[in-house]
């Protein structure tokens, strides 16, 4: 759908670029080795939204984290994708149904947003380091993705990734 592109992609939660912006060494070593395996690392509408919002209004670390984040995406080939309006409405209709489900606390809807543009887009692995999105029954949510007729999406940890490429 939206996230035309390389066949390989992942998606990319807040708290990951907030770790290269903090320069984290596993963080850049996870970015540094998908990239050299040839995966184009990707974030959706809503991360960029908590991305400009946190350089608006968060506490001061948060929001210099921000502000590096966002001004370093391009020089990491970080890139965003973007949804048309229906796209957008999929997902936000799958997001309350994720919270619906209660596979995530009601106060996670950008968490339930994020995993489900991600789904809209393609992009079958959602790269965080958010314990919500990490613990969820991943049978339940194949079940809930296969209802709703899109690309099932798992979350995983940078490091366990990495662990994974070997």
């Amino acid at each position: 759908m939206a996230a035309n592109g390389p066949r390989k992609q992942l998606g990319l939660d807040t708290n990951v670029l907030f770790g290269l912006a903090d320069g984290k060494d596993f963080v850049h070593a996870f970015r540094e080795a998908f990239q050299a395996a040839g995966y184009a690392l990707r974030f959706s509408p809503t991360v960029l939204q908590e991305l400009v919002t946190a350089e608006l209004e968060a506490d001061p670390r948060e929001r210099q984290l921000a502000t590096t984040a966002l001004s370093k995406v391009v020089g990491w080939q970080i890139r965003p994708f973007d949804l048309t309006s229906i796209e957008q409405a999929i997902t936000e209709q799958l997001a309350r149904k994720l919270l619906l489900a209660r596979l995530l606390p009601p106060e996670e809807f950008n968490d339930a947003l994020i995993l489900a543009e991600s789904s809209v887009a393609e992009i079958p692995l959602l790269v965080t380091a958010d314990q919500h999105l990490l613990n969820m029954d991943e049978d339940a949510l194949l079940l809930l993705f296969n209802a709703a007729d899109l690309l099932p999406v798992r979350a995983a940890h940078p490091r366990r990734l990495l662990r994974a490429l070997g």
